[in-house]
């Protein structure tokens, strides 16, 4: 009841906000609902009604003020929930997908709080199905931050555009005390956009201490591009993970059984990664495919493949109806499965049948 009080507190007063300074703040907003039919898992056959499928619903408030000279505040809260439910969604925080506030000039922008990982914005770039819905790249291509594509406590600086040319960089406190570098997180991006190519290079690297264990860092390497011909665009992605937890599995509660169930630590270490897919689109209608291949190189050889399949019916500029169906092909006792957006999935297929509405 505390925290539901909370939350309509803070959601009233940003809205008075905006009211009073309707020039400078925006609400905004997606609701995504859809059925999800998961196969292959240990436990059986799982039916459901789930929200933020093919790309989490939210509710965000968002702005900026003119300081003059060209520099500008800005400022963004967005908050996640579940519209099948109801629920808080990332864990119950209030803004657990963004919350972070930042000036902007010629510089470039400045931004403090809890954001997206380069790795993961330059995943979802390459993704198809941008990180959603059964063909949900990071199914396989997991990201590495602290709160999984994102990182707390963060400071993150993005270039201007400059002729094509565009970079980021992230860090990202630990926060322990006696010890600077355990938690820390770096990320950083370079992209170089012209005519159809879009390519970008990024890192992330993760220092996995704790105030009392030692661990040798996660690193990840993800190169991305996308051309765009007349009729389709094409994606590409290849990925290097180096050290524990570089490539973290979405479901360790050993969906299929195994003997010997998966950790976190025995089955993320050194691999690499290839992603290939298509965008289709033509009038209301796109298709999207997309093919991942995951190459363990640890002695285990757990590799992984993913096909997917999507089309999407554009009702409107701001409501579609969509569809995905994809399978994971898991080798020697790997443990991936099929999730979305929101899920970490149950087993090693899946289907969604959904509609999805931005305000």
């Amino acid at each position: 009841m505390k925290k539901t009080l909370c939350v309509l507190a803070a959601l009233a007063a940003v809205t008075n906000y905006a009211s009073a300074q309707s020039s400078s703040v925006s609400i905004y907003g997606l609701i995504d609902e859809a059925v999800v039919l998961e196969r292959g898992g240990a436990a059986g056959p799982v039916n459901k009604l789930s929200s933020g499928v093919s790309a989490g619903s939210r509710i965000g408030f968002k702005g900026t003020e003119d300081l003059g000279g060209g520099l500008s505040a800005l400022f963004l809260l967005e908050n996640g929930f579940q519209a099948d439910t109801g629920a808080l969604g990332q864990g119950g925080l209030l803004f657990g997908r963004q919350a972070y506030a930042g000036l902007k000039g010629g510089f470039g922008t400045v931004t403090l709080g809890r954001q997206y990982t380069p790795q993961y914005l330059t995943t979802s770039f390459a993704d198809p199905f941008s990180n959603g819905s059964a063909g949900d790249s990071v199914n396989i291509l997991q990201a590495t931050g602290n709160a999984g594509s994102r990182m707390d406590n963060t400071v993150k600086y993005a270039t201007p555009d400059l002729n094509g040319f565009s970079g980021e960089f992230a860090y990202g406190f630990g926060e322990v005390a006696g010890n600077a570098g355990a938690g820390r997180q770096i990320g950083a991006e370079v992209g170089y956009a012209a005519g159809p190519l879009d390519v970008r290079l990024a890192y992330h690297n993760r220092n996995n201490d704790t105030a009392t264990t030692t661990l040798a860092s996660a690193k990840n390497t993800l190169l991305a591009a996308t051309y765009k011909f007349a009729v389709a665009k094409l994606h590409f992605a290849y990925g290097i993970d180096k050290g524990p937890l570089s490539s973290p599995l979405r479901n360790l509660a050993n969906p299929y059984n195994y003997a010997v169930a998966p950790t976190a630590a025995s089955v993320t270490t050194d691999s690499t990664d290839v992603l290939l897919g298509v965008t289709v689109p033509f009038g209301p209608h796109t298709i999207l495919a997309s093919y991942i291949r995951k190459n363990d190189k640890t002695a285990a050889n757990q590799d992984a493949t993913q096909s997917a399949i999507g089309y999407r019916y554009a009702l409107s500029k701001r409501t579609d109806l969509y569809a995905a169906y994809a399978v994971i092909n898991n080798k020697n006792g790997a443990s991936y499965t099929v999730g979305n957006a929101i899920e970490t999935g149950s087993g090693d297929k899946a289907l969604n049948l959904g509609i999805r509405h931005t305000f």
